[in-house]
């Protein structure tokens, strides 16, 4: 067996981040309360953390590329075919990541520009009409479901490909290499350099601010009350 580099570091942290940030920010939202506060916080983070993602998406390593891994019908065909060989997400798996960034990109969306009628407000609420972020909260609530579809899908295919295909997800992730049997014509992740780094944070940062509303104006101050006499 031999040990290929197909994982970079950014995009690894990226991954265990955004899993705990999503499950924090799903923990938090049934419970409510004083935990959305952290709620909102972790929205932020998430929407920061899909900017980042995308940059990387274009100037990373070999693997961590749409470009690389997304790839039309007769690819993911020949894949279900047993014909495909490569490494990094298949392309089965790459309409899964393509799924869950989506959707996590409009359910964070839902969120910022969203309300819960007590005391929470999203820090984008004050950009769009009440009627609106009423009914991007009704779409937000409901998205939930849908967020944990995808990870339980998420989950059952690391399980299904540990069990069936002996093929372990996880481990990679952590380690950033994977062992194979016949190396030839695999490519070792390349790329990514710090230039491309720092542009990838400098947007996801940006995305982050952007989404947590510290650019608009302070509101006006309530006006004074009236004296009693």
């Amino acid at each position: 067996m031999h040990e290929i580099r197909i994982w970079d570091l950014p995009l690894r942290l990226f991954h265990w981040m955004l899993a705990l940030a999503v499950t924090g920010a799903m923990i938090s939202g049934q419970i409510g309360g004083n935990l959305m506060i952290w709620h909102g916080r972790l929205g932020i983070l998430i929407a920061g953390l899909l900017g980042f993602r995308l940059a990387w998406g274009l100037v990373g390593s070999t693997h961590a590329r749409f470009a690389s891994f997304v790839r039309g019908p007769g690819a993911i065909l020949a894949y279900l075919r047993g014909e495909w060989r490569g490494l990094g997400h298949n392309p089965l798996g790459a309409l899964s990541v393509l799924g869950m960034l989506t959707a996590l990109g409009l359910q964070t969306a839902g969120g910022l520009f969203g309300n819960d009628d007590i005391a929470f407000q999203g820090p984008l609420y004050a950009l769009v009409s009440k009627d609106t972020s009423d009914w991007l909260s009704g779409l937000h609530r409901k998205g939930f479901w849908l967020i944990l579809l995808l990870v339980l899908t998420h989950l059952g295919a690391i399980v299904f490909y540990l069990r069936v295909h002996r093929d372990n997800l996880v481990r990679p992730m952590i380690t950033g290499r994977k062992a194979v049997a016949n190396p030839d014509g695999l490519a070792q992740a390349q790329g990514g350099g710090i230039a491309a780094l720092i542009l990838a944070i400098g947007i996801g940062v940006g995305t982050g601010f952007a989404a947590s509303g510290a650019w608009q104006p302070p509101p006006p101050p309530e006006p004074a009350a009236a004296p009693a006499w």
